[in-house]
């Protein structure tokens, strides 16, 4: 597994900056009724782009607000980071996300490659450390939008970086692992599709939230034929259906641990 002296540094400075003590009523029922859907990159950050010149900045962002209005039918309130095409900052995606006590972050991506035949889905959870040299890479592109300018590098073998970066990655890592798993397995149950599986990776969109979080990638938007039904009404409509079963899958799981009656919420 692979870590990031830059990554650490972020990672350290977002935690610091980010991450608010936990508040709340402990009276209050913990059901889960709060996600929060993050469409990556947005204005001047274009993310990756296709062959056929489709920006990844505009999928995910119709994928996010397909999603949200799925989950919204449901009953579930669903806050989005960004609900046009605009940049917003790491500091106020995680800002938004805790102020809105969600319960769950979704950060929808389309993956980018130079091998224009990588084709499949594949989801993330926080890690100071990438799975493989993929994981990194992607890491690497993916915060490149939100690295800090001008900030001075922190050594790898930084014992304080590492501690905080490992209590953060651990505290909801078994509900975020979990997520993502769902997701995973929900958007790769197509024949057209291949899973390449759940991975973790330093994203620094995940650092500082105060709930389990995971980042998909949908497809690869490289990849010709995945483009194209990137591009299409019926793909993006497709997976945000299936983002939405993994969803409330994981919705019910979570009530369930809590001793929580359902009610009703399910189902696509």
């Amino acid at each position: 597994m692979r870590a990031f002296g830059s990554v650490a540094t972020a990672v350290f400075a977002a935690a610091v900056a980010l991450a608010p003590p936990a508040s709340g009523d402990a009276t209050e029922i913990d059901r889960f009724d709060t996600v929060v859907v993050d469409a990556g990159h947005g204005g001047e950050d274009e993310g990756a782009k296709g062959p056929r010149g489709s920006f990844e900045k505009e999928v995910v962002l119709d994928v996010a607000a397909r999603l949200a209005a799925r989950l919204r039918e449901r009953g579930l309130r669903v806050v989005l980071t960004r609900d046009s095409d605009r940049f917003v900052p790491l500091e106020r995606r995680t800002a938004i996300a805790n102020d809105a006590r969600g319960d769950l972050f979704v950060s929808i991506h389309a993956n980018a490659a130079e091998d224009h035949g990588a084709r499949g889905v594949e989801t993330y959870f926080l890690s100071l450390a990438a799975t493989d040299e993929a994981a990194a890479r992607l890491a690497e592109r993916e915060n490149g939008a939100f690295r800090a300018r001008g900030a001075a590098a922190a050594p790898i073998d930084d014992p304080v970086v590492a501690i905080l970066g490992n209590l953060m990655a651990n505290e909801h890592l078994s509900e975020s692992s979990a997520f993502a798993r769902m997701a995973e397995a929900a958007l790769a149950n197509g024949a057209a599709r291949t899973s390449r599986g759940v991975k973790q990776a330093p994203f620094v969109v995940l650092v500082g939230l105060q709930m389990p979080a995971s980042l998909v990638e949908v497809g690869f938007i490289t990849n010709a034929q995945e483009e194209a039904r990137l591009r299409s009404r019926e793909g993006r409509e497709k997976i945000a259906r299936e983002l939405a079963t993994a969803v409330l899958d994981y919705g019910r799981r979570h009530d369930a641990l809590r001793g929580i009656v359902s009610d009703g919420r399910g189902g696509t």
